[in-house]
This record gives structure tokens, C-alpha cells and sequence, in this order.
């Protein structure tokens, strides 16, 4: 029977009888009846709790912007289930994925693939059909049983470190750190943008003999305000002069200068000049990190989903000339720490509308209005749906408010249509 996207979509969603089952050994049995060996070219793989997207798109620009054909895997999506997988910078088409899905199928036997494995299975696929010169993948949860895994990363990547997941990865950051170092490989370089990271991350590159690159230690970046530029100091090599990447907000400074550190590594099989570094930098893009959609009234979309993003969201918001009122639209997942997302947030918004996600692992509304409520929060409305928010924030606002919406990639993905 021939399925379109959205019949397989669905069909994957019932296969497994859990969302998530972390582990590795029923994807490495189907990779082994699908795959032709390991990738020809380099393949860096992205792990950590915030940043990793921008990282993998600074990545993915600058990369394509020398020359170099690529292949990138990111999740979730916002809009298309085809945005997760990327060639040359373009989503792969509804056709080609069907026909990847339809060649895991066939060697999948009795194995119970989750949603995200069936996925990352037919990423792959489609990556070594294809003449690449370079394999970007992000992690989805965690690191050493997340199914991207299965491949060994050239390059290993941790962008950053904070409390997640507690129920699949550990209580502490010490067990999230060795979850999300299990991406190192023996021998091979990893780059860490956290100065002192846990004893655990350190000891996994120990036993290993992972080359682990600490930011202050074996990389640094500076930004030099009166020239409006930056530069970033490798190991063995400096680029000066750089632009800020086209992706708002001085976080990602530090996502770039971790993507050229991963470059550096990679310097003798992709070498890299200025110039497409400077293209790269200023062509990246990515939807939904403190994406400015201007007008009368600026409406900013952001994926901000824990503490420290929403500490990097109230930094671009402070930084955010506006003259008006600001308005949030606002929802999250239930495993989300809710409470200390909004401490952070009620100082600086004036107006809330949240309305629940239309997903199992939702926050209702009466938690969202009752987390509101014990924080201080002055205005509080509940709407039927982030649309109906939307467009009740819209309706309200008035010339030099702003407007942003946050909490998770299905609410930027819900306002999408009534924003845009």
C-alpha cells in the first residue's frame, strides 16, 4: 500500500507503545540491514540541553557557504516534519522521505521502532544516498542512547548543561552530563562550550581518550564593541573581524564560536577560508530563536522551553528596543519547570494569554493560570487555543507593544499561521 507523509507520520506514532525508549540495540540491528558501512565524509554530532540548533545552523551555513554539500538532522520541527532533515540546505521532499520510510519498513522485521528512531533511521538513509561531504547530526534527548548515536561522530559537540529530563537522563547534572558525554568516541576530538564542566563529562573523555576542547581553556571568543566585530582564538589558529551571526541575541556568539572551534578540527579535511566564515555567519538562519517579525507591533517567536533559555529570551528582550507594553503567549510541556521560567518572567511581561497544547504531555490551563497567579502575575487570560491567543494579544496590543511567544516548539508552531 502506498502512504502519503501524514499516513506514515500517524502509522510511526502507533508502532511503539512508548514515545521514548531510550537504547540503541533494536536501531543498530535495522542500521546494520540498511546500511552500506560508515559515512565516507566527517560527521559531527550535536548534544547538549540548549543551543544545539544554532549551533548545527551556524554550522550548516558556513559550511555551505565554502562550498561543501551537507547533510543535517535536527529536532522537533515547527512547521513540516520535512524541516528535520536538510541537504544542501534544502528540506527534503515528501517523496523522498516516503521512500526512505518505506526502505526502513522493509528491514525493520519485528523491531518496535519509536516515532524518533523510524525518523532518524531514514535520515541516514537518505544522508549516504547522497554524495555529501559532511553529516551534521543533533541529538535528540541526552546522548548515549539517543538513537543518533548509533553513528560515531568525528567531531563530538555539548553546548551546554542544565536540569532535564530528570525522568529518562538523571536528577543531577553530574548523570545528565555522563548521558549527554556518551556522544565522545575514543580518540577523537569533543568540544565543550561549558569552562568547568562536571566531574562526570571530564571523566567520560578521560577513559575514552576523547579530546575534550573547554571553552576559556582550549578556545575563547571576545566581542570588540567600538568595532562591532569579534574575534575567536582556536588552539592553533584566529579569525578576527567576524561578524555577529545573523541569528539575534549575544548567545550566539558563543554557539559560532563553538562551531569554529569543530572546524578547527576538521581544518585538514574541510578547510574553511574567511570569507565563506563571514558568508556563513551572516546567511545563517533558523526559525523560531527570538525571530523578530516586524510591524507596528513586533511579534517574537521563541522556542525558549527551560530556565536557562528563558534566561537567554529576558536577556534579548532587555536588549529589544520597544516603547509599549509587552505581551505573552504562552504554554509548555508538563515535565517543564514552570514555576522558575515564570520568576524569570513576570518582571518584564505585562499582559498573559496562555491556552493549553494540543499534545498528551500538555500543562493545562488552570496550571498555567495558577503558576501565573502565585508569581504575581497581574494579567492573566485563558484562551481555547494558541491562536486564539494570538490573536487575542494582537487585538489588544497597540502601536510599539511587542508581543512574544514562548514555551515550546509546539506553541511557536501553533502561533505560526496566526502571526504570520
Amino acid at each position: 500500500m502506498t502512504r502519503t507523509l501524514e499516513q506514515w507520520l500517524q502509522w510511526q506514532k502507533q508502532l511503539h507503545p512508548a514515545e521514548i525508549e531510550l537504547g540503541l540495540e533494536r536501531l543498530q540491528q535495522v542500521w546494520s540491514r540498511l546500511s552500506a558501512g560508515p559515512f565516507d565524509c566527517p560527521v559531527i554530532t550535536v548534544a547538549g540541553s540548549n543551543g544545539k540548533g544554532s549551533t548545527v545552523a551556524i554550522l550548516e551555513s558556513i559550511l555551505s557557504a565554502a562550498g561543501y554539500r551537507t547533510g543535517v538532522y535536527t529536532s522537533p520541527h515547527i512547521l513540516r516534519y520535512n524541516e528535520r532533515i536538510r541537504i544542501n540546505r534544502e528540506a527534503v521532499s515528501d517523496e523522498q522521505l516516503c521512500a526512505a520510510f518505506e526502505q526502513v519498513e522493509q528491514q525493520r522485521q519485528d523491531s518496535e521502532l519509536t516515532y524518533f528512531e523510524f525518523g532518524t533511521l531514514a535520515a541516514l538513509t537518505l544522508f549516504q544516498q547522497q554524495p555529501l561531504d559532511v553529516v551534521i547530526l543533533e541529538v535528540g534527548l541526552g546522548g548515549r542512547l539517543d538513537a543518533v548515536n548509533i553513528i560515531d561522530a568525528d567531531v563530538a559537540v555539548l553546548t551546554s548543561l542544565s536540569l532535564e529530563h530528570q525522568d529518562w537522563l538523571g536528577d543531577d547534572l553530574e548523570q545528565i552530563g555522563r548521558e549527554k558525554a556518551g556522544v565522545f568516541r575514543a580518540g577523537r576530538p569533543a568540544v565543550c562550550a561549558i569552562a568547568e564542566p562536571p566531574d562526570s563529562v571530564m571523566r567520560s573523555a578521560s577513559v575514552l581518550g576523547t579530546d575534550l576542547l573547554r571553552l576559556s581553556t582550549d578556545f575563547n571568543y571576545q566581542w570588540q564593541a567600538d568595532q562591532d566585530v569579534w574575534y575567536w582564538q582556536g588552539r592553533h589558529s584566529r579569525r578576527d573581524g567576524l561578524p555577529l551571526p545573523a541569528l539575534r541575541g549575544m548567545v550566539q556568539v558563543l554557539n559560532a564560536a563553538l562551531a569554529l572551534t569543530v572546524l578547527e578540527q576538521l581544518e585538514t579535511r574541510l578547510p574553511v577560508d574567511q570569507q565563506a566564515v563571514r558568508n556563513g555567519l551572516l546567511a545563517v538562519r533558523l526559525p523560531g530563536r527570538f525571530q523578530v517579525l516586524p510591524g507596528d507591533i513586533d511579534i517574537i517567536l521563541d522556542v525558549a522551553h527551560n530556565p536557562d533559555s528563558v534566561r537567554v529570551l529576558v536577556q534579548n528582550l532587555d536588549t529589544h528596543r520597544h516603547g509599549g507594553r509587552t505581551h505573552a503567549v504562552f504554554s509548555l510541556l508538563a515535565d517543564k519547570d514552570l514555576d522558575t521560567m515564570l520568576g524569570l518572567l513576570i518582571p518584564v511581561v505585562d499582559d498573559w494569554y496562555v491556552a493549553p497544547l494540543d499534545v498528551e504531555r500538555a500543562t493545562s490551563s488552570a496550571r498555567l493560570q495558577a503558576g501565573l497567579r502565585q508569581a504575581g502575575a497581574a494579567q492573566v487570560t485563558v484562551c481555547d487555543s494558541i491562536a486564539a491567543a494570538c490573536r487575542l494579544a494582537r487585538q489588544q496590543a497597540t502601536a510599539g507593544d511587542r508581543i512574544v511567544v514562548f514555551g515550546s516548539f509546539y506553541t511557536v508552531a501553533d502561533a505560526w499561521a496566526a502571526c504570520v
